[in-house]
């Protein structure tokens, strides 16, 4: 597998130094990230004192050549009304911007990376743990 679809805290993690969240990026040929993932690194970055630098510093990231960023369309919709309903079934909802940022790696046929372990309940939904990276 080439492409990988990270969440928040893989971003946030690679850019305190972690190592294993720094493995990831380098692993994958082509890393996608999901609206959602930006939204919520802006929303972070605005509750924090280096707003500018921050986003200056995504902006060049979303600027490489690697770096994808997906779209939420009418297939995402379908792939997150079925995960949030399954979940809500089996008793087990995980936070809705998750949903949608799972939704976003099956519609493109790829993993998801997260420290968040709650991805795992998802059926069919490939989970890279970075601790496996280490």
């Amino acid at each position: 597998m080439n492409k990988v679809v990270i969440d928040t805290n893989i971003y946030s993690n690679a850019f305190r130094g972690r190592k294993e969240a720094l493995n990831i990026l380098q692993e994958y040929q082509i890393i996608l990230f999901s609206p959602i993932v930006i939204g919520e690194l802006l929303l972070g970055f605005k509750r924090g004192s280096r707003c500018h630098q921050n986003v200056y510093q995504l902006k060049n990231i979303l600027s490489e050549d690697r770096i994808n960023i997906i779209t939420v369309t009418k297939a995402t919709a379908e792939f997150y009304s079925h995960i949030f309903s399954d979940l809500l079934k089996k008793g087990n909802p995980i936070p809705t911007n998750d949903i949608w940022i799972a939704a976003s790696a099956m519609e493109n046929g790829c993993a998801i990376a997260s420290y968040d372990d709650h991805f795992k309940q998802i059926p069919g939904l490939i989970f890279i743990n970075p601790e496996d990276f280490a």
